[in-house]
């Protein structure tokens, strides 16, 4: 799925830039690529860092970003030697401006999630949702409408402790695989973190650019619909985002 939607954004922005004008990269050649690999060898073991360390066991995802931090000062400082301590103090000053909106965001956020769960907010609405319908494409289509709702609101590591489990088992009480239904969920999670009030993601992208929020927020809505294209496939076609988890795992997931 997370492959299917890099293929969509990009026939979209390729398209736009077309129909833009926008001004055309260096064309694309196989010496060109072998020595822009070359030179970016270094950066690229960052993300090498926190792919590899968070799905061996070594750290946990909060954990490898601080490593990965700690990489790519090492290769700014030593490697490439394009940073200099004024340089590093700047970025430094700009990192801890955008981590304060962030870090507001998610104090609210999470504030807010616990208020609906004292309420029991969720599980009223996992009520009102059974008491509507039986009908399995007419909860997944309520269950992702609920999920998009509260992505903009809240903080993704909140809604997954708030909702999944209560939505969990209504998905395989109609025969949702738990596989797919966290595909559905981080699908659904994704599109949240680029959605304002509280898109963090968005937020950072607004405050790296200096482009206003509201400015910004219009410029993506395209992109939301390709979004919200592909949250539609992966949940009404199981196979889609299935197919390998099934090869892999055959009998614990098929089951």
């Amino acid at each position: 799925p997370g492959v299917f939607l890099g293929i969509v954004l990009m026939i979209y922005s390729y398209v736009i830039s077309i129909k833009r004008n926008y001004p055309k990269g260096t064309p694309f050649s196989i010496s060109y690529l072998f020595k822009t690999a070359t030179s970016a060898i270094w950066g690229m073991f960052t993300v090498m860092i926190v792919v590899v360390g968070v799905v061996a066991g070594v750290f946990t995802a909060t954990e490898s970003a601080a490593i990965a931090v700690v990489w790519s000062l090492i290769v700014s400082f030593f490697i490439y030697r394009k940073m200099n301590f004024k340089d590093f103090w700047m970025v430094l000053e700009n990192a801890l401006n955008t981590l304060a909106i962030v870090l507001i965001l998610i104090s609210t956020s999470s504030a807010f999630g616990w208020l609906l769960t004292y309420l029991k907010v969720p599980a009223m609405i996992s009520g009102t949702i059974l008491g509507i319908t039986t009908n399995r494409y007419a909860i997944l289509i309520m269950m992702n409408i609920l999920m998009l709702i509260f992505g903009t609101m809240m903080d993704m590591s909140v809604i997954i402790l708030v909702l999944t489990p209560i939505l969990l088992p209504i998905a395989t009480s109609i025969g949702i695989d738990p596989v797919h239904f966290g595909v559905i969920m981080i699908t659904n999670l994704g599109i949240g973190l680029v959605t304002p009030p509280v898109g963090s993601t968005l937020f950072i992208g607004a405050a790296i650019s200096k482009i206003p929020l509201e400015k910004l927020s219009k410029s993506m809505i395209p992109f939301y619909i390709c979004m919200i294209i592909v949250l539609l496939v992966v949940t009404y076609v199981p196979a889609f985002c299935m197919t390998i988890p099934n090869l892999i795992m055959p009998i614990g997931v098929a089951g």
